[in-house]
Formats: C-alpha cells, sequence, structure tokens
C-alpha cells in the first residue's frame, strides 16, 4: 500500500503545501527540498550576512537528521508486521505538524521551518517508491525527469508500459501543484495554523495502510 498511487498522491498534495506555507507563512523559507535553502544560505554567507545565513543552514541539518532517524526507525521496527514502520513515521509526522500549528509566526518561525524540514525529510525517506518506480513526495525535479523520460520511451518507441509510468508522474507532479494551490489559500487564511489542513490526508494515509 506505500508505493500506491492514491497513498503516492496524498504525500505530493502534503509536499506542495508544506513548501507553499513555509514559503508564505514562516520567512520565504524552502522547507521541502534543501537546494533552495543551500543556495541562499551561500547567497548570504557571500553577502557576509553569516547570522542570516543560519535561518536556511538550521533546517538543512534537520533535514538530514531527520533521514538519519528514519533509517533508525526502519531498522529498528521493520520486522514487527502488525504495525509497519512507515505508519510509526505517519505518526511523527501528525505529531510535528500538530505541534508546527500550534508556534506563533515571527519568533517562532526558524524552529517550525526546522521541524517542517524534519518530517519532510522523514516522508521522502519512507516512502520512495510508486508501483514500484522511484519519486519523491516533497519535490519535483526527480519526477519530472523521470516522467518525461518515460513519455519519450512512450512516444518514440510506442512503450504501453512506458506511458502508464509516465503518466504516474505526470499525476504526482500534478497531485504537488494542487497541495500548494491548496497551500496557498489555506495560508492566507488561516496564517501558521493552515499546516494542521495536512492532518487530514496524513491522516487517510495511515488508515489506508492499516
Amino acid at each position: 500500500m506505500s508505493e500506491s498511487v492514491l497513498v503516492s498522491a496524498l504525500l505530493a498534495i502534503v509536499g506542495g503545501f508544506f513548501d507553499a506555507y513555509s514559503y508564505i507563512a514562516r520567512g520565504r523559507v524552502f522547507a521541502n527540498a534543501e537546494t533552495g535553502n543551500i543556495v541562499l544560505m551561500g547567497y548570504y554567507i557571500a553577502r557576509g550576512q553569516v547570522r542570516t545565513s543560519l535561518l536556511y543552514f538550521i533546517p538543512i541539518c534537520s533535514f538530514a537528521a531527520g533521514v538519519l532517524i528514519t533509517e533508525y526507525i526502519r531498522r529498528k521496527y521493520g520486522a514487527y508486521p502488525k504495525f509497519h514502520w512507515r505508519q510509526r513515521i505517519i505518526l511523527l509526522e501528525l505529531l510535528f505538524v500538530f505541534i508546527a500549528g500550534l508556534l506563533p509566526a515571527g519568533d517562532w518561525n526558524l524552529l517550525a521551518n526546522t521541524m517542517i524540514s524534519f518530517i519532510c525529510a522523514m516522508q521522502v525517506e519512507s516512502f520512495r517508491k510508486v508501483k514500484g518506480d522511484a519519486y519523491a513526495s516533497t519535490m519535483c525535479t526527480g519526477n519530472l525527469r523521470s516522467g518525461s523520460e518515460q513519455l519519450f520511451k512512450w512516444f518514440f518507441d510506442h512503450d504501453e508500459r512506458a506511458k502508464r509510468r509516465g503518466a504516474r508522474y505526470m499525476l504526482i507532479i500534478a497531485c504537488f501543484i494542487i497541495g500548494a494551490i491548496i497551500g496557498v489559500f489555506a495560508t492566507n487564511g488561516f496564517a501558521e495554523k493552515a499546516v494542521l489542513f495536512c492532518s487530514l490526508p496524513l491522516l487517510l494515509t495511515f488508515i489506508l495502510m492499516l
């Protein structure tokens, strides 16, 4: 079930929402994929604004920590068949989403972004495939590359399997965009508490994996 299209789509919606939320409500930081944060960190270091660069460095470290913790949970609880280790990850996501939603905007933005980066890392490390194909639910560059490659194979080689695979990637990208759009409207309406809306697709994901 963790590789199903439905679960992958739900998590992509959450990923798009997180990016829009952290950018609008939490100080224009990208909490999902760290490439933008790394570039901005280098930008502020080059300008001599080392203190400002820490606003981007800390979420980067949090993302790395999320990967490490996820691997620890996978190794420690991977042999428990009745309660899948990925469900534990979803529960942790729900907990951190709840806490982040309660943190006021402004002085608490750094902590909120750190938490979002942490759970995004856990999500992307735990859910890495859709129908056997590698994908990412919190970023789109790899999905776009893989989807374009599959559509090329379908168009030029008439590979029907490549057509289905390419369509799945494009669906994931579309869901990410939908999540970002929802995130914009929700954040404009509910400010820092908007992230609590992510609890719904995460809870549904948890239920589907039972």
